[in-house]
């Protein structure tokens, strides 16, 4: 089983968005069996709060379900529950360095790291752009469905 946990600040854009998003394209390569995919918060403001309207609108937009979710905030116990812990931005690992003590097992990865890429997946809270969200996202699961594969782990 690979478990898989996508974090963001509030846990209502990004890391929901790539938790959708990921779990579909398991769903499609038939290995929904093989992940436990779930996300979470590295702060409190948006604890219990179901996923922003945008990202609801994307998904719908593009054909994609929905994971029914309300946001929580990463602890220091899923350091131990989760084999991949895939923050968004440079704020975020900073922040799940910081909650998870460090990361001594190297399960703590950049989103876009798997695709080649230092870069930040855009923040729609402050840009209300979800398409360049999206777009980051799918580039995010694809390079990561990629790294799996070359890890032999698919």
């Amino acid at each position: 089983m690979i478990r898989v946990l996508f974090v963001c600040h509030g846990n209502i854009c990004r890391s929901t968005l790539s938790e959708s998003v990921f779990t579909y394209k398991v769903k499609e390569l038939g290995l929904s069996d093989r992940f436990v995919i779930d996300s979470a918060a590295t702060s409190t403001e948006e604890i219990g709060n179901p996923p922003h309207r945008g990202t609801v609108n994307k998904l719908r937009e593009t054909g994609i379900p929905l994971v029914p979710h309300r946001a929580k905030q990463i602890s220091l116990s899923d350091y131990d529950k989760f084999d991949y812990i895939i923050g968004m931005d440079t704020a975020n690992i900073r922040n799940l360095n910081r909650i998870l003590k460090g990361d001594p097992e190297g399960k703590v990865y950049k989103f876009l790291s798997f695709a080649g890429s230092g870069r930040d997946i855009a923040d729609p809270w402050y840009t209300g752009d979800f398409d360049t969200t999206y777009n980051d996202v799918i580039e995010g699961c694809e390079g990561f469905l990629e790294y799996l594969k070359q890890e032999n782990k698919i």
